[in-house]
């Protein structure tokens, strides 16, 4: 179906609102690069249709290098795109695609089976060693490239979470996790050779101490849950500093380890890297204390400690940047001596709201604008290039990080 947005211009704000609300330090007047269809004037529809300019519903991206190359996650076309270059342009063309036959046809797993080139639901992106990572949501599996693919329908060398490139069952058909299993994972990371994914449907987090070799290989560790086989969001039982509702993105912010928990409408953070299985984390933001997962904290308007629905973390500099998603808006907290001291503490900026008490899309349900943001999912940082994936507007935002 065609979707109806426009872009226009952003009018500036008066000072006294810009001194009242502190702004994450993101260039203005917005992102200097847009991917995705951009409206002309007077044209009001956007044709999701898959092309080599468009995308539907983006969940993840990932800048390799402050020069490219970038893979973006085009979840609802169930593909990757790439580009060679760091694009410099709107609307830039893509230069590869991962995931269909060419850039005009779309469906999951090309409306086939799946394989070691096709996806179903693409989320979450990393670089891994020198090659790429990517958690296929869908068909319940993560897929590794050895090296970065520079061309079209480079197949995978390895699939985490299934025994091979062919079954996508949930937890390989079995009403229990396992230490080689997943269901929808959406997020992943590595970081100093180990390997992190979001299990998200398993509500935990999987870690691989070393980047694994063989298909299927179990993982070593897992926050979350208090064993291998468990599933059960917040364990079975009420929240607490080590259980997790819907996970979703993963970062380390300095030595310390971060998670988005969507479900619980949280930020965990770990001082350092967990050693054991189920290990409480140290501090939550968006949250008071590790019982309440309210959205909001409870109630209608966002503040500056409160989160709802919390997708997307990165690092940029010392900063902690957080993609407040039900919220439309990014929230970024300086990293202090210690972590310790960041329990339910208030965001030191935002950007995409003119407050910190909006949270609608787009800036109360307006119009896109090159700052502006609906349900934004993901956010990425390479050197000083944020990278946004903009997924209500169907778009990726290259923003620049002062």
């Amino acid at each position: 179906m065609p979707k109806f947005i426009k872009l226009n211009s952003t009018p500036p704000l008066p000072p006294e609102l810009t001194e009242i609300t502190p702004k994450l330090p993101f260039s203005l007047p917005g992102a200097e690069v847009i991917l995705g269809n951009i409206l002309e004037p007077g044209q009001f529809v956007i044709p999701i249709a898959p092309s080599p300019t468009t995308m539907f519903g983006p969940r993840g991206a990932c800048l390799l290098s402050e020069t490219g190359p970038l893979w973006v996650a085009d979840t609802g076309h169930h593909r990757l795109l790439g580009w060679q270059n760091l694009p410099t342009q709107d609307n830039q063309s893509a230069d590869w695609v991962i995931g269909q036959p060419d850039f005009y046809h779309e469906g999951q797993n090309a409306k086939g089976t799946p394989g070691k080139a096709t996806f179903s639901v693409p989320t979450g992106i990393c670089a891994c060693g020198e090659g790429l990572a990517v958690a296929d949501a869908w068909n319940h599996r993560v897929l590794i490239w050895k090296k970065l693919p520079e061309d079209s329908n480079v197949p995978a060398d390895l699939v985490l979470g299934q025994a091979n490139f062919t079954d996508n069952e949930p937890n390989r058909g079995s009403q229990l996790a396992a230490a080689n299993t997943m269901h929808w994972p959406y997020g992943i990371c590595y970081h100093q050779g180990q390997l992190f994914v979001t299990d998200t449907g398993n509500r935990r987090v999987l870690i691989w101490q070393e980047l694994p070799t063989e298909n299927g290989q179990p993982a070593d560790l897992v926050l979350g849950q208090p064993d291998m086989i468990s599933r059960n969001e917040n364990g079975g039982a009420s929240p607490t500093a080590s259980s997790m509702r819907w996970c979703h993105d993963i970062t380390f912010w300095g030595d310390n380890l971060v998670v988005a928990d969507a479900g619980n409408n949280r930020v965990m953070i770990w001082q350092g890297m967990p050693t054991e299985n189920n290990a409480d984390c140290a501090v939550v933001l968006g949250q008071k204390n590790f019982d309440c997962v309210e959205m909001n904290q409870g109630v209608y308007s966002p503040s500056a400690a409160s989160l709802s629905m919390p997708y997307g973390v990165d690092v940029a500099g010392d900063w902690l940047i957080v993609a407040d998603t039900a919220n439309s808006r990014l929230l970024g907290w300086k990293q202090p001596e210690s972590i310790l001291s960041l329990q339910g503490v208030a965001a030191d900026g935002v950007a995409g709201q003119t407050t910190f008490k909006n949270k609608g899309e787009n800036r109360d349900f307006g119009l896109p604008t090159r700052d502006s943001l609906n349900w934004c999912y993901g956010i990425k940082i390479c050197g000083k290039t944020a990278v946004i994936a903009d997924s209500g507007n169907n778009r990726i935002l290259l923003w620049r990080f002062n």
